[in-house]
């Protein structure tokens, strides 16, 4: 490991981020209350995904209070489409751990931040150092990667070893006076110059001069980490169920995957008793087929378009029209490949 390369980014890497900086919402009032959400809506999520989803959050839940004390139901719509939605419950965890620990104000300390529901090392970093000005750097993937190309090191970033050894050289040269602005700065410099996927666009980095990866050719090769394990595929059968101009939905468990979210009923394939298992009669009028992607899983989908019979849904169940599916129930995008089948049962 070179950490002599990776000391002389500082400087030049302060300069370009103050002329290239992202404008972010976030940044513009970086309190520790927005600092957070951000960061945890940006978990596996793309920047310009977050955006109007962010705005639209801190409309509804200006204040960590407002967050503890909001109806589930209220937060899981407003995080429709975001995915991970154990992100969202963790948050309002974190908030209320908030109200009842820290008498309702945002902690400062590091131990204490990282002790919230949902914060880890990463996070509980980017607040100290963004809203704190603590010294502490925010290690993602971002930093990992520039790091590694810099250092030219071929530690593996997955590890917990691998972590720690980025994390003790970036902790060295992480300047005491800006280090909020040193995080951000490697997290630009990550997402828009030295990319994971694709040509890093070396001519635009401040590091170009000392970078080792570049000099040896071996921008491909770091940082270093293993290969994915395929997902497992799920083959599903999605029952859309219509009757009177309104859609049947269930709540999946509370736990696991899309835990506590309102869904179509869906069965693995090929799923052939389960209307009779639900005790309902009717007709097959027509179908599509869909795919989601998960981290771990794939589903692949086939949507089966019912005029139901009976009134009466299993328990639990409820009948929603169009304006209930916009207003009150959090459906996940999974199921969104199905749309337009849906709109065109609800007329």
């Amino acid at each position: 490991m070179d950490k002599k390369r990776l000391q002389q980014i500082t400087a030049p890497l302060l300069t370009w981020f103050a002329e290239h900086a992202r404008d972010l919402p976030w940044r513009i009032r970086p309190t520790a209350y927005r600092v957070w959400v951000s960061e945890i809506m940006l978990q596996q999520t793309r920047v310009a995904a977050v955006l109007g989803y962010f705005a639209k959050f801190m409309d509804a839940f200006p204040t960590v209070q407002d967050l503890a004390a909001a109806p589930e139901d209220q937060l899981m719509k407003l995080w429709q489409g975001l995915g991970y939605y154990s992100r969202a419950r963790n948050l309002q965890k974190a908030a209320r751990q908030i109200v009842d620990t820290f008498g309702g104000v945002f902690p400062t300390d590091y131990g204490d931040i990282r002790s919230l529901a949902g914060v880890g090392d990463y996070t509980a970093a980017a607040i100290a150092s963004i809203s704190f000005g603590q010294p502490v750097p925010a290690v993602d993937g971002n930093l990992l990667r520039v790091a590694a190309r810099v250092m030219g090191d071929d530690t593996d970033i997955t590890t917990t070893q691998g972590k720690r050894h980025f994390t003790a050289a970036l902790q060295e040269i992480i300047p005491l006076d800006f280090p909020g602005q040193f995080n951000q700065a490697m997290m630009d410099l990550g997402a828009m110059v030295c990319l994971p996927n694709g040509a890093p666009l070396c001519q635009q980095c401040p590091a170009e001069a000392f970078c080792q990866a570049r000099k040896q050719g071996r921008t491909k090769d770091l940082p270093v980490r293993p290969a994915k394990k395929p997902r497992r595929v799920e083959e599903r059968v999605v029952f859309l169920l219509f009757r009177g101009g309104k859609v049947a939905l269930r709540r999946r468990p509370g736990k696991g995957l899309l835990a506590g979210l309102w869904e179509y009923p869906n069965e693995l394939a090929p799923a052939e008793g389960a209307m009779a298992d639900w005790g309902l009669t009717g007709e097959v009028t027509h179908g599509g087929t869909g795919v989601h992607i998960f981290t771990h899983v794939e589903w692949r989908m086939t949507a089966q378009c019912w005029q139901v019979n009976q009134a009466q849904l299993p328990a639990g169940w409820v009948w929603a029209d169009r304006d209930e599916l916009r207003r009150q129930y959090a459906v996940p995008s999974a199921f969104s490949p199905f749309q337009v089948l849906v709109e065109e049962g609800l007329m």
